[in-house]
Order: structure tokens, then C-alpha cells, then sequence
């Protein structure tokens, strides 16, 4: 049962003067009209009625869309008043944001410590100067490292975003920017496949040939390999891949092949089949002659087990072709951990 839900507030593009090369924040956020607090207290209050009696643990109201505390001070303070009068009545129960690196510092931190903030996520995208520097960041590693530590020393909860597939990126940066992120040690991280939206300038690279977008397989490829870094540290990554919109569907906002709407699935989905033939090939070295075996998993990841749209069963059967394998669920399993057993 979910026991954890988010009230986005968007503010678009609101604080952010630079233009990354990746960047429609039209298309991503869906609207493009400025946000008042009157605003945020209607959104507020549209959705926790959604929300109550839901056995929920925990009720956030997060500020996306643009960066937060690059918006004029007295701006962030009336937002922030509005999310705190809701925790002060224990409607909710934390404030979350996301800013830029380049938009930390003590004088910031003071104001949102003020309203009681809660979580700080980082739009850090790689830990490769030169990544950022060919994505048209607009701010250094440096900046990244400085503003992680003040956020931690100031006591607010951290989190952390990267993109796989930038200009100049590869397998190698990736990886790096996953370990970087361990050491930094965030309590929530998110990973975003770049996707090339129209009216970016990385779209126009992609037209002129001088960037090339990852396929889905590839990018699942780095992803599962990011996440199994974040993971294995224990950082609960709360989101793969972009969300779907009305916006950003193939043929829509959006060019390439990179984006699929279940790419979670497809990341834990491989992870789920390493896990699996692992396993399988181990029993079929102590016990060549076995020809069925039970692939187990709990309830919550059974679909990460077949995969999406089968594509782990299918893999298998192919494969296996003399196996027969079944597939249940097994209570006794945590989520995300897959047995196979003879039978």
C-alpha cells in the first residue's frame, strides 16, 4: 500500500535565466503561466482531499519546474509561507524543492529553514565538467560538491538527479556520477534518460547530426547500471525515467527513440533477469540434467520478473528452449530480490 504522497506545485522556468541544451520547461511541466501563492493553496487544497484517510505516512508539497531559490527572495518566502501554514496544521508534513546547484548558499538555506523546509533536491545531471559545459549547465562540479555539503551541514534532507545520454557523455561519466553521488551520500536520488524535445537547442544538434540520441536498450543499459550503484548504497531512487505527459509521447514533444513510458520497468526488469540467470546458470552447473525450475519473486516485483510486455519470459523460453520455468510470488522475498529453485 502507498503510504507516501506528493502535491507538485510547477513553477515554470521561474528562477532558471539559463537555457541548458536539453531544456523545454514548456513541455515538460505542461504550462507555461506564472504561479501565484494563491495558486499553490488552490492546488493545496485540491488535492488533499484526495489524500485523507488514505493511511498515508507522509504528505509532501514539492516545488518542481524550475529552480526554486533562483527566484527573488520575497517570491520563495510567500510560496514557502503558504506550504508552511499547511505543516504548521499538520495537513502535511514536509516541503521539498528542486534548484540548481549554482542556487545554493547560506543566505537561502537561512530563509528556508525559516519556513521549515524539508528536502533540497539538486538538478546535479553529471559530475563531468565537461558534460556540463557541452549541456550549457551554466555551473561547475564545484558547484555541485559546495552546495551538497551546506545543504547536508545545514541539516536539510539531499537529493540528487542525473541524466544519462548528454552531449559528451558515455557508459564511463555515467558510472562516475552515480559514485560521486554515493559519496555525497543523498537520502533520495532520481535518473533521467535524456530526451530530446523540440525547440531545444538540443534538438537542433540532433537535426544537424552533432549529437546522437541513446536508444531505449542503451539507455537502459547505463540506467540499470547507475541504479544498481545508488541502490546497493541504500538511496531510495524515487524516479526512472521522465513521467508521461500529454506532451511528451513519441511523435509528440519529443524526438528519437529514448523515452518509453515504463522505463522503470525496463531497468528493474533487467535487473530482475541478471539476478535470475545468475541464479539459473549456477543450478544448471551443479545439476545439468534439471529441466524445471520455479522463478520466484515478491508480490510488489512479480512484473519486474516477467518483465514489460513479457520481455524477460520471452527472453528466457528463447533462450532455455529445453527449461520449463514457472514464475510465482513469495512473500518471504523483499522486493527486488528473485529466487530460483528446482523442482
Amino acid at each position: 500500500m502507498k503510504t507516501h504522497a506528493i502535491i507538485p506545485v510547477f513553477i515554470p522556468h521561474k528562477g532558471c535565466p539559463n537555457d541548458c541544451v536539453f531544456c523545454n520547461q514548456k513541455a515538460i511541466t505542461a504550462r507555461s503561466d506564472d504561479v501565484t501563492p494563491e495558486d499553490v493553496k488552490r492546488t493545496i487544497e485540491t488535492y488533499l482531499p484526495t489524500l485523507r484517510n488514505r493511511g498515508l505516512k507522509t504528505i509532501e508539497i514539492a516545488f518542481f519546474g524550475g529552480s526554486f531559490t533562483g527566484i527573488p527572495m520575497d517570491e520563495q518566502s510567500a510560496f514557502l509561507e503558504v506550504a508552511a501554514e499547511y505543516k504548521r496544521a499538520g495537513l502535511i508534513d514536509k516541503i521539498h524543492m528542486s534548484t540548481r546547484p549554482d542556487y545554493i548558499d547560506e543566505s537561502i538555506l537561512d530563509n528556508l529553514l525559516k519556513y521549515d523546509a524539508d528536502i533540497i533536491e539538486l538538478g546535479v545531471q553529471s559530475f563531468d565538467p565537461e558534460v556540463l559545459a557541452a549541456s550549457n549547465r551554466g555551473h561547475t562540479v564545484e558547484d555541485v560538491y559546495r552546495a551538497c555539503r551546506l545543504i547536508k551541514e545545514y541539516g536539510f534532507e539531499l537529493g540528487i538527479q542525473l541524466m544519462i545520454g548528454l552531449p559528451g557523455d558515455s557508459m564511463q561519466k555515467c558510472i562516475f556520477s552515480a559514485r560521486e553521488a554515493v559519496r555525497l551520500a543523498p537520502s533520495i536520488a532520481r535518473l533521467y534518460p535524456t530526451i530530446v524535445l523540440n525547440d531545444t537547442e538540443l534538438y537542433n544538434m540532433y537535426k544537424n547530426g552533432s549529437y546522437e540520441p541513446l536508444t531505449t536498450d542503451r539507455a537502459v543499459e547505463i540506467t540499470k547500471e547507475m541504479y544498481k550503484i545508488l541502490d546497493d548504497a541504500g538511496i531510495n531512487i524515487i524516479r526512472v525515467g521522465l513521467k508521461s505527459t500529454d506532451l511528451i509521447t513519441e511523435g509528440g514533444e519529443i524526438q528519437g527513440h529514448t523515452y518509453h513510458p515504463a522505463f522503470r520497468q525496463l531497468v528493474e526488469g533487467q535487473i530482475a533477469r541478471e539476478q535470475l540467470e545468475e541464479q539459473l546458470v549456477i543450478q544448471l552447473q551443479k545439476d545439468p540434467d534439471c529441466c524445471s525450475f520455479t522463478f520466484a519473486s515478491s508480490g510488489n516485483s512479480f512484473s519486474n520478473m516477467i518483465g514489460n510486455a513479457k520481455r524477460n519470459r520471452l527472453y528466457f523460453e528463447k533462450k532455455y528452449p529445453q527449461l520449463k520455468i514457472r514464475y510465482k510470488t513469495d512473500s518471504t522475498l523483499e522486493d527486488g530480490y528473485y529466487t530460483v529453485v528446482k523442482y
